[in-house]
Order: C-alpha cells, then sequence, then structure tokens
C-alpha cells in the first residue's frame, strides 16, 4: 500500500527532527502542542488587555493605562520566545489567526462597556490562569528531560505572577 502525503511528510518530520534535538520524538509532539496552546492563549490575553488599555476609562485612567501598555508589551515579547522554542525542539506552532482562535483558552471579551476594576480583575484571573498552564507544561518538560524549555518557563511563570500581583493590586477596594 502506497503512503499517504501526510504520512510522507510526517516521515520526513521525525527524520529532521532527529538530527537536532535528543527529545523523543512522542515529548516534542507532546512539548510542542503544549506550548502552541500557550501561544494562542499569550496572544489572546495581549489582544484582551490592548482592548482593555484602548478603552480603560475613570479617574486612574493614566495608572491603569500605562499599566496595561506595559502588561500588554510584555506578554507580545514573549511570543517569539515560545514558537522559536517550538522550532527548536523540532516542532511546528501556530500558522493563523483561526489557528490561535481554535485552540486559545483564553475568553475574549467583546463587552461594549467593561468597568476598569472589572477589567483588572478579568485580567488577573486570565493571569493565574495562564501561570497554571505553563506549570502543568512544566511537568511535562521534566517529564521529558527537556530542561531549555523548562527552564524558559520558569521565567514565563514569574513574568505572569508579577503581571498577576500588580492587577490584583490595582483592583483592590
Amino acid at each position: 500500500m502506497a503512503k499517504s502525503t501526510k504520512e510522507e511528510l510526517e516521515e520526513h518530520r521525525v527524520a529532521v527532527h532527529s538530527q537536532h534535538t535528543d527529545i523523543t520524538p512522542e515529548s516534542v509532539k507532546e512539548i510542542s502542542a503544549g506550548l502552541t496552546a500557550l501561544l494562542a492563549d499569550v496572544f489572546a490575553l495581549y489582544v484582551k488587555t490592548k482592548n482593555f488599555h484602548w478603552h480603560m476609562s475613570g479617574p486612574h485612567f493614566r495608572d491603569y493605562h500605562l499599566l496595561l501598555d506595559d502588561q500588554g508589551d510584555q506578554l507580545f515579547d514573549v511570543t517569539d520566545d515560545i514558537a522559536e522554542r517550538v522550532r527548536k525542539i523540532g516542532g511546528t506552532t501556530l500558522r493563523s489567526i483561526g489557528h490561535i482562535a481554535r485552540i486559545k483558552r483564553i475568553a475574549d471579551n467583546d463587552a461594549d462597556y467593561v468597568t476598569p476594576k472589572d477589567m483588572l480583575s478579568e485580567l488577573w484571573e486570565d493571569n493565574k490562569a495562564l501561570t497554571l498552564s505553563m506549570r502543568s507544561l512544566h511537568e511535562l518538560c521534566d517529564e521529558a528531560s527537556d530542561v531549555a524549555t523548562a527552564s524558559a518557563l520558569e521565567n514565563w511563570i514569574d513574568e505572569t505572577q508579577r503581571r498577576s500581583w500588580f492587577l490584583y493590586e490595582m483592583s483592590r477596594a
């Protein structure tokens, strides 16, 4: 029986993969999928953060506006690192906005009006969820002895916890 094009492409990908990493093909597949979902979540959180940045109002406008601008920059800055980590271990990652929409776990907020406190609280919850996703992925990396991805995740967790901390403190009454 002749191989399908998809099977041939997968064999080629595994052969190429084995040339530049010592992580097993199955672990590469699992870690790449986890990192790709994380990347989709980071893009979704970036857009939500910018949405709230653009639509912020009220007496603390300047402080909140600047905070969300900084946090948006932090989120965008990590996207390339996540995608390149996937490629370094031999995987593939996001290819389109549609791909992001299909796998992201961060909910959109398309409301016409959201109070500043609700914006900050929602972003706080989203950042906490992002931290939990990264911790789970870290465990997968530990099992596969992928220390470089685990190390990167530790830095990203620290950055996310910092964002969460600031959002929490600024959303308190």
